[in-house]
């Protein structure tokens, strides 16, 4: 019997980046009729969607970087802090995800010990660097 769509093979596997935490999903079979309407990787990423504490996370990291020097990074508790003063720890996962993000558009680099990494696949501290691809910071 015949399939009407086939499944993309091993190597050309698509791929997509959660619009809430900027981790990068692949396809899926269970996902064939859907995947042009997938945006979450989880149902907690659905629930969670984009709130407005997440785009004043992509705008402080954007104002951080903009004001240091060319090659300065920062980390995203500055971020966290920026935005939400006293209330900062709870902010510092949404501002990693947030950075997530960001690196997926090519506005910042995420790095470790100086080099870029993988944003979905960093674990431990990272630093935050605006992209030597640039695009431009959007505008918060």
């Amino acid at each position: 019997m015949a399939r009407s769509r086939r499944s993309p093979t091993k190597g050309a596997v698509p791929a997509k980046v959660c619009a809430t935490c900027g981790r990068v999903m692949t396809w899926r079979r269970r996902w064939e009729r859907t995947w042009d309407e997938v945006r979450y990787c989880s149902d907690a990423c659905r629930r969670a969607k984009s709130r407005a504490i997440d785009v004043a996370l992509e705008g402080a990291i954007c104002d951080l970087l903009v004001g240091r020097r060319p090659g300065g990074s920062i980390c995203p508790s500055e971020a966290a802090r920026a935005v939400g003063g006293d209330r900062w720890r709870e902010l510092v996962e949404p501002a990693r995800a947030a950075a997530r993000r960001l690196a997926t558009r090519n506005v910042v680099e995420i790095t470790q010990h100086g080099r870029p990494v993988d944003p979905a696949t960093a674990r431990g501290p990272i630093r935050i660097r605006l992209s030597t691809q640039q695009a431009p910071p959007p505008e918060a």
